[in-house]
């Protein structure tokens, strides 16, 4: 592998300008200082009941996510030229899942094969001619992003189905801000705490056009067992709506409503953290018990807003994510601003050879796949794991997709021996309703695992709060 962009300290070793305040203050910081923080850190996440649960090996157990004291630093610059090009991409996205699911204007233009969309396991046929209010599909979005030079970014993945992790976003900033509060009156930082205000307009702004008055927002959970229930109940208390679960809504009339200690209260907008499968057992698996019965036929007639729209899971499937650039140039005319990795769809057949005979190279996901879970790092992986993902390889090529293993960037990270490298990745939260509002920053997650590339937390990663400097 060649080497690694080291975020603070380029390549010659020269501290970059978004860096001098904390590379002065990492100077100065000794391992007393250090320890101390991360104490009142884990302190301040358990206090709040941050957690995230880890499946597998048995039953699942919660876990505080770790977290980095050292902050990650953009330039102004630089987030003026990420967020242009992450604007385009969502405005992209957008216009191609309203196409697949109306004309298929790329489908008949064979910039994407029929094939490819009609038979991906996220495409849902129930949603063909339905116009979602704004055209919108895919309203909460996160693009997570891979730094490997000075100026080369490119987007690993698109989440348009239910991105998590603004919650911990919000949190490390919190942290930070009271943990070291003079490292943000020596600059001005761009505020990310305004986010759950700015999720709030972009949901009211999708109200159904049969809405009269303010909308009620929900926010619809799995429940308690979920891995992320601890965001859905934090966002839902952040933006005044009410968390709730499948039975804790019914449709009457026509109409969606949630139960209450009084009356029932009509409902206008949804942000759903279930998965399509288990929205609605009238429309989809009928044994869901974790959605509402109904609630698709209320949203086909215009009288709620499901946020993720239902379906927008195609555009994240990572054999979809292979023909962005041409999905981008196609609805936009222009060339992407952002890069895909270059990525090898193993549904072809010169394309699996050529995974097969250089497994140990690449990186390979399953096209489904999330959390690091599926996926084989081919250079961190022993002959045997490479050997036994082979023969899953083979017996179900179209499962996978494989990309080469980049030199993620490295920014400083606290470490047991002190300040180290650490390899990071960026989630930015775009938000798409009225208009389009990106978080400046998003969530950084690090591989706190020397010589890892893999940040998920599931995989033993943590976060960083994020700066992106005003200028």
């Amino acid at each position: 592998m060649k080497r690694c962009f080291d975020e603070m300290n380029g390549l010659e070793g020269v501290h970059r300008p978004p860096y001098s305040r904390i590379s002065q203050w990492l100077s100065t910081l000794n391992p007393e200082q250090a320890r101390k923080a991360l104490d009142h850190a884990e302190a301040i996440f358990r206090r709040q009941g941050i957690t995230f649960a880890v499946y597998g090996g048995g039953e699942a157990s919660e876990r505080l996510i770790p977290f980095d004291i050292v902050p990650r630093v953009f330039a102004a610059q630089e987030w003026r030229r990420l967020s242009q090009g992450i604007e385009q991409r969502v405005r992209a996205l957008n216009m191609f899942l309203h196409d697949i699911y109306h004309r298929q204007e790329i489908i008949r233009a064979g910039r994407i094969p029929r094939h490819a969309i009609i038979n991906n396991a996220a495409f849902v046929p129930e949603m063909i001619g339905l116009d979602p209010a704004r055209g919108i599909y895919s309203h909460i979005i996160g693009i997570d992003i891979v730094r490997t030079g000075e100026n080369d970014f490119f987007v690993l993945e698109d989440n348009c189905r239910t991105p998590s992790g603004v919650s911990y976003m919000l949190e490390d900033r919190e942290a930070m801000m009271f943990l070291f509060p003079q490292l943000f009156a020596q600059q001005r930082v761009a505020p990310v705490e305004h986010y759950p205000s700015m999720l709030r307009s972009t949901l009211e702004s999708v109200a159904p056009s049969a809405c009269r008055g303010e909308p009620v927002v929900v926010v619809l959970t799995p429940g308690i067992h979920n891995s992320a229930f601890f965001e859905h109940a934090f966002l839902a208390d952040e933006m005044g709506a009410e968390l709730c679960e499948g039975n804790d809504l019914f449709v009457s009339d026509g109409w969606l409503y949630m139960r209450t200690t009084q009356e029932p209260k009509k409902v206008d907008v949804v942000y759903r953290r279930i998965d399509d499968a288990y929205l609605d057992p009238l429309t989809f698996r009928p044994d869901s018990a974790l959605g509402v019965p109904g609630i698709f036929d209320v949203y086909r007639a215009g009288r709620v807003t499901l946020v993720n729209a239902p379906g927008t899971g195609v555009a994240d499937d990572k054999a979809i994510y292979s023909y962005l650039p041409d999905v981008v140039e196609f609805y936009t005319g222009q060339k992407p601003l952002l890069q895909n990795v270059p990525t090898w769809r193993c549904a072809d057949a010169d394309s699996l050879k050529y995974v097969l005979d250089h497994l140990s190279d690449l990186v390979v996901k399953e096209v489904h796949g999330s959390g690091g879970y599926g996926m084989l790092v081919g250079p961190t992986s022993t002959k045997a794991e490479v050997e036994a993902f082979r023969a899953k390889l083979k017996s179900n090529p179209t499962n996978y997709i494989a990309q080469p293993t980049l030199s993620l960037s490295t920014v400083p990270t606290y470490v047991d021996t002190g300040v180290a490298p650490r390899h990071v990745d960026l989630r930015p939260f775009v938000l798409s309703g009225d208009r389009i509002r990106i978080t400046p920053g998003g969530l950084t997650r690090v591989a706190l695992k020397e010589g890892s590339l893999v940040v998920n937390s599931s995989q033993g990663g943590g976060t960083k709060d994020t700066w992106v400097l005003e200028d």
